[in-house]
């Protein structure tokens, strides 16, 4: 493996994460999940910067990257809802968002051409937000520091954002199709 592969390599460890946290998770070991989902975290900003900073970005790092996040956030809400501590329909949101994102990718890749992935300013704060709810959602299960009154709110911030950034990626990318649809009939 040649440098320029390694923020590709240090995503593909990310998504392995995924199963240890799982396990963590199904065994109440929130401390252990803390720390695994912070280095996990921890490593999309090193991928991230080492891509840009080097100029080692690829196209596959480009499309594996979000994949990793999603697979990570997605396996945490269903963890923590399987354990009781997010309700339901916030897991569904979170999951069924991104399954909408991923089939619209997939569409989008073989029905129009090639998707370069762009996440929006709208899809990025709510990573964020989903990140920092989980964090500190597994900060409060293992320590107790947390008031739930700052647990719920984070839980409301992250359902608004991502309610509106999944609606935001149907309309754009909608518009984008349909757009792209027309300049193919023309020429």
């Amino acid at each position: 493996m040649n440098l320029r592969q390694l923020p590709n390599a240090i995503t593909v460890l990310r998504m392995l994460a995924v199963a240890p946290l799982v396990w963590l998770l199904d065994q109440g070991r929130y401390e252990l999940a803390l720390w695994v989902a912070f280095g996990a975290g921890a490593s999309d900003a090193v991928d991230g910067f080492l891509a840009k900073q080097f100029g080692w970005q690829t196209r596959l790092g480009g499309l594996l990257d979000p994949v990793a996040d999603k697979l990570l956030l997605d396996a945490c809400f269903l963890g923590l809802w399987a354990g009781g501590i997010v309700p339901g329909w916030l897991a569904a949101l979170v999951v069924g968002r991104d399954v909408v994102i991923l089939a619209g990718a997939a569409a989008w890749h073989w029905l129009i051409r090639p998707l370069t992935a762009a996440p929006s300013l709208l899809s990025k704060a709510t990573t964020l937000a989903q990140v920092l709810l989980v964090l500190a959602l597994l900060l409060h299960l293992a320590h107790g520091w947390l008031p739930p009154a700052l647990l719920e709110f984070g839980i409301g911030a992250a359902a608004a954002l991502t309610a509106l950034s999944g609606l935001d990626y149907v309309l754009r990318w909608s518009l984008k199709a349909r757009r792209e649809g027309r300049a193919g009939r023309r020429t």
